[in-house]
């Protein structure tokens, strides 16, 4: 039979497991929810500025052509 020195090391390992638990999914809905989101629009800024990039240099290089 347990003690009541047991219980409240078996109640306070639960009440510990839950804000652990909880963490973890605060932590992947962060990630979800925040991160992945604004690392992906990063990117895609990233890669339009160098598509403009590239635009303007080929423009640039077809005025001298022309000149």
């Amino acid at each position: 039979m347990v003690n009541e020195l047991g219980w409240l090391y078996l109640g306070g390992m639960t009440v510990l497991f839950f804000f652990w638990a909880y963490g973890i999914v605060s932590f992947v809905l962060d990630l979800k929810n925040t991160i992945v989101p604004k690392t992906r629009q990063y990117i895609r800024g990233r890669r339009r500025l160098k598509e403009e990039e590239e635009r303007e240099k080929e423009r640039e290089e077809r005025e001298k052509q022309l000149y």
